[in-house]
């Protein structure tokens, strides 16, 4: 019990300490070494996030509204594939499944470019879909693979006995398969969210600016002198994420606790 409790100590301490340098960093006007904390404390990067309130507030609401879109699309694209892939063993299974993991291997300014060039002849470069599009089709190997182990740990015993009460596929799919696939939709579209919402290349390159973005707004900052600004910043882009964890909790549970699954 004791050295679970150091290990626990030992990992919150160090995941915990960058946040702290940001919070006093976001404080102070300067801070050097040797200095252990900073010498002068200021309020100036809360004058400046008031200040230019608005902006920010766009700019995570545009983040969070393509962001929570992309995971949506993404789970439209894969849950059909995913059974396919956990129920059923054919010819060329593995190499279908390699080419459509391949968006998480390939470097994203060598898949970006080859998309763009397609989205301009297209005609949603620049726009909000294109933006959407492109998060969907980057990130929805790891909703595919969420969703393929989650198929496979369910088994088909549940699905076979809706089948043989009359059920329809599309019934079995949608009363049986996905309640007991919430958790592995719940963990594809957090990493999907986490992916989409911290992506500064690909927004740029197919929003063209036009889309904002969190990460685009405060991009600048971060290569900027004033380190107090960008350390607020980013610390604010923290709290998208965990009210998204907290909400999907919560949600989860009540529904799992209305099914008499707790």
């Amino acid at each position: 019990m004791i050295r679970f409790s150091l290990l626990f100590i030992l990992l919150f301490a160090l995941f915990a300490s960058p946040l702290a340098v940001l919070a006093l960093y976001s404080l102070s006007s300067s801070w050097s070494y040797p200095q252990i904390i900073p010498a002068q404390l200021d309020w100036r990067s809360f004058a400046y996030l008031a200040d230019h309130f608005r902006n920010i507030a766009v700019s995570l609401l545009s983040s969070c509204g393509y962001s929570l879109t992309a995971v949506s699309l993404t789970l439209l694209m894969t849950i059909l594939p995913a059974k396919l892939f956990a129920g059923e063993d054919f010819t060329g299974k593995s190499l279908l499944e390699g080419v459509l993991l391949a968006p998480a291997l390939v470097p994203p300014m060598a898949f970006a470019m080859g998309a763009h060039y397609l989205f301009l002849h297209l005609g949603i470069a620049d726009t909000f879909a294109g933006v959407v599009l492109i998060l969907s089709l980057y990130s929805y190997p790891y909703m595919l693979r969420a969703l393929v182990a989650g198929f496979q740990a369910q088994g088909g015993n549940y699905s076979l006995c809706a089948r043989n009460m009359g059920a329809s596929s599309f019934r079995i799919l949608i009363t049986v398969e996905m309640p007991l696939l919430l958790p592995a939709i719940v963990a594809g579209g957090i990493i999907v969210f986490l992916v989409s919402f911290s992506e500064y290349f690909l927004v740029f390159l197919i929003g063209g600016g036009t889309v904002p973005s969190y990460s685009g707004y405060i991009f600048p900052l971060l290569n900027s002198s004033d380190k107090s600004v960008a350390s607020l910043l980013t610390l604010l882009f923290l709290v998208p994420p965990i009210l998204f964890f907290i909400l999907i909790d919560r949600l989860i549970y009540r529904l799992y606790r209305r099914r008499g699954l707790l």
